[in-house]
Formats: C-alpha cells, sequence, structure tokens
C-alpha cells in the first residue's frame, strides 16, 4: 500500500517537474523570438534577468555610493578612449553632457541592462553620454571580438550609444586608463571601488568630475539613476 503512495507521489511529481520544465522553455522561447544569434545560455540568461533584479533587491545588493564635492587630481577629458571599430573618441567633445561609464559582457545575467542602457540614452541623449565598456573580467562572460561584441548589441539590444574597445576593467595589469582613472582617489579625487561585477556603472558629471557608482544590482533606469543624472 506504501509502495502504491510513493509510486503516485513519484508520478505527480514527475508531471510537475515536466510541466515545469515545458512552461519554462515555452517562457524563454517567447521571450527571445526577436533574438538574433543568440546562444542558449545568452537567452537563459536574458529570460532570468527579471528574477535576478528582484533577488538583489530583497538581498539589498543595490548599493550606489557618491560624492559630489571631490574634485579630480587629473583630467578625465585628457583620458584615451578608442572605440571598438577602432576610431578615436575624443573625450573633450564630451564636455557639457553627463557620462555613464558601464563595464559590460555579453554571457552575464545583468546582460539585459542593455536594452535600458539605449532607453536612458534615448530619453536623455542631450544631457548624457552612455559609454559602454566591454570586459572579459568576470568568469569570462565577454568571450567575443570586437566585432563580435558590437554585433551582438546592435542586433538584440539596438545597442547606438558609444562602445569602446573590449578592455580589462578590474584593478592591475592591463587595467584601461579611463578604469585606472575611475578606481582610483588619487586620481579621481574620492573613489577606489573597482567593478564589483558586469554593469557596474560610474557617473561623471558636465565638468568631468566623478560623481556617483551604482553597483550592478542598480538598474540603469532606476530612481537613483535617473535622480543622478537630471539634478
Amino acid at each position: 500500500m506504501r509502495s502504491k503512495k510513493l509510486f503516485h507521489l513519484i508520478k505527480k511529481s514527475a508531471i510537475a517537474m515536466v510541466l515545469l520544465i515545458i512552461v519554462c522553455v515555452a517562457y524563454v522561447m517567447i521571450l527571445n523570438r526577436n533574438s538574433k544569434n543568440m546562444t542558449a545560455r545568452q537567452e537563459v540568461l536574458k529570460a532570468m534577468y527579471p528574477v535576478l533584479m528582484w533577488f538583489n533587491k530583497a538581498t539589498g545588493r543595490n548599493i550606489t555610493i557618491s560624492n559630489k564635492n571631490a574634485m579630480p587630481n587629473f583630467s578625465f577629458y585628457d583620458l584615451p578612449a578608442i572605440l571598438i571599430n577602432g576610431e578615436v573618441l575624443d573625450l573633450h567633445t564630451l564636455k557639457g553632457r553627463k557620462i555613464l561609464l558601464v563595464n559590460t559582457a555579453s554571457e552575464c545575467g545583468y546582460t539585459g541592462q542593455y536594452a535600458q542602457l539605449q532607453k536612458l540614452y534615448e530619453t536623455y541623449k542631450d544631457k548624457l553620454v552612455i559609454i559602454g565598456v566591454p570586459a572579459n573580467d568576470f568568469k569570462e562572460q565577454e568571450k567575443g571580438s570586437n566585432n563580435e561584441i558590437a554585433s551582438f548589441c546592435k542586433a538584440n539590444f539596438g545597442v547606438s550609444f558609444p562602445l569602446l574597445q573590449k578592455s580589462t576593467v578590474i584593478k592591475g595589469r592591463g587595467q584601461h586608463e579611463i578604469f585606472q582613472w575611475l578606481t582610483d582617489k588619487n586620481k579621481n579625487g574620492w573613489n577606489d571601488q573597482q567593478p564589483l561585477w558586469n554593469f557596474c556603472k560610474y557617473l561623471v558629471n558636465k565638468e568631468g568630475v566623478l560623481t556617483h557608482f551604482f553597483s550592478s544590482a542598480v538598474e540603469p533606469t532606476s530612481e537613483e539613476v535617473i535622480k543622478a543624472i537630471t539634478e
């Protein structure tokens, strides 16, 4: 008798598991119906993004650090920047607009933030420039070439804001000079915080002063970011 009950319990559990898998697969397929050249991993990560953000908010991982009074010891605008297509980006041409710098990756749970960054850029492009810096520093989640990264971002998220060439953003040998400045208080005036993961965000004001650091868990279209851009 007990064996029969156990059999029925296992059968019901198996059916429920199969139905759950079918629902999950259908959800991923529907969400990615317009995706182009995405790997299965990228599609699953894109589908899991809302769950990840809910978890981060629930556990208090949406960290914001700010300092609006410190002055840099070296000019942000003198830093070298090479676009993903190999062209030089003269940062001096960006004076008068705020700049949001983001270290990005194509196979990360936060990759869905590309869409929000593009929306933010389109909404505030008269006062804001977004610069993405692809990096393979965290669990090798950006293995693609510069051409592959550019194509992926354009095809799947309509990215039109500037992307720099793939670089290293964490402290150590080979760190991009922009991120050397962003993560060294002796250069930017106050902040030593390096990226904790992909899609951390640094906001530089109209005068070239670093004012905010936002962790990956802070969404680009969050109240915190929008307030910092518009104030």
